[in-house]
C-alpha cells in the first residue's frame, strides 16, 4: 500500500520519515482561499479541516497507485481572536511576533485520509489536533535576524518547532509532531478509521 503525502512541507516529511515512512509526495495546488470562501462561518477547527480534505481530494484523483492512502494536512495558529497562515511577507511575520511574543497560541491542524482501493476512493477520515504553544520574546535584534532568514514567511503562524524557531518557543502542551506539521497520533486514528494499520506502513 502506498502512503501518499498531499503537501509540499519539507518538515512533514522529515516527521513521516523518522516515523517509519517513505511517503510518496504530490502537491494539491489547491486554492485555500477559494475553499474558506465556500465555507459558511467554520470554526477555526472546520476551516483547517476542510483545508486538507480538499487537497487529499485534489491529490487522490492524480494518484495512479490502486491501492493506497492519501493524506491530506492544513495548519493554522489561533492566536489574539484570529486565526493565522504563513505571513508571506518580513514585515507581517515581525508584526506577528511583535504581538505573539511572551505569550500563547493554539496551533491548529487538521488531517485527512482517503482511503483507495482498487483505484476507487472507500472511505475517509477527517479531524483536527490542538496544541498550545508558549512563545519566548526574543529581542529586537533577535527577532529581525530571525525573519531575515526567511524561515518564518511560509510556515503556519510564522515559526518552526523544528528549525531556527525553535529557539524562541518556551514550551508546549500537546503533541509535537503536530506543531511540526503533521500529528503522528492523529494520523493513526484517522488511518484505523479507513481500515489501515500504520505498523503496515512501516519501511520493512
Amino acid at each position: 500500500m502506498r502512503f501518499v503525502l498531499a503537501s509540499a512541507s519539507p518538515a512533514r516529511l522529515n516527521v513521516l520519515r523518522a516515523a517509519g515512512i517513505e511517503p510518496t509526495v504530490v502537491v494539491s495546488g489547491v486554492d485555500e482561499d477559494a475553499v474558506a470562501a465556500s465555507l459558511t462561518d467554520p470554526s477555526p477547527a472546520e476551516l483547517v479541516a476542510a483545508l486538507a480534505l480538499a487537497k487529499a481530494e485534489a491529490v487522490a484523483d492524480e494518484v495512479a497507485d490502486p491501492d493506497a492512502v492519501v493524506v491530506g494536512c492544513d495548519s493554522m495558529l489561533w492566536a489574539g481572536g484570529e486565526l493565522v497562515g504563513k505571513p508571506g511577507e518580513a514585515e507581517v511575520a515581525r508584526k506577528r511576533w511583535t504581538q505573539l511574543a511572551g505569550g500563547t497560541g493554539e496551533l491548529l491542524t487538521g488531517h485527512a485520509v482517503l482511503r483507495l482501493e482498487a483505484g476507487r476512493r472507500t472511505r475517509q477520515a477527517a479531524g483536527t489536533q490542538s496544541t498550545t504553544v508558549r512563545f519566548a520574546d526574543p529581542t529586537p535584534a533577535e527577532l529581525d535576524a530571525y525573519v531575515a532568514t526567511g524561515e518564518p514567511l511560509n510556515v503556519a503562524g510564522g515559526f518552526t518547532l523544528d528549525g531556527l524557531g525553535g529557539w524562541f518557543v518556551e514550551g508546549i502542551d500537546g503533541d509535537p509532531s503536530s506543531v511540526i506539521g503533521i500529528s503522528l497520533p492523529l494520523t493513526r486514528r484517522l488511518l484505523a478509521e479507513v481500515g489501515v494499520s500504520v505498523v503496515n506502513l512501516w519501511r520493512s
